[in-house]
């Protein structure tokens, strides 16, 4: 089932992106290339989101410290 759906989307998207780049091509060419461009397309995506995620957490990191410094500076022993 999985498969049949796979080729679908496949058709879908290689139909579009043919048509997009202005290329004629067969149905099996099509289908090959919108498959094969959802496949490097998801793990691109997969790989932005990784690094997205990451740098979302590091600039949590660093603004969490900076009101930690504030909150120090503030409300801290006094010099």
């Amino acid at each position: 089932m999985q498969f049949f759906v796979l080729i679908i989307i496949g058709a879908a998207a290689g139909l579009i992106a043919t048509r997009l780049m202005k290329i004629e091509a067969d149905l099996v060419t099509t289908i090959a290339v919108g498959v094969l461009g959802a496949l490097i397309g998801g793990l691109i995506l997969r790989a932005l989101i990784t690094m997205a995620s990451w740098l979302s957490g590091f600039v949590g990191a660093v603004l969490g410290a900076m009101l930690l410094i504030w909150l120090w500076r503030s409300y801290g022993p006094k010099r």
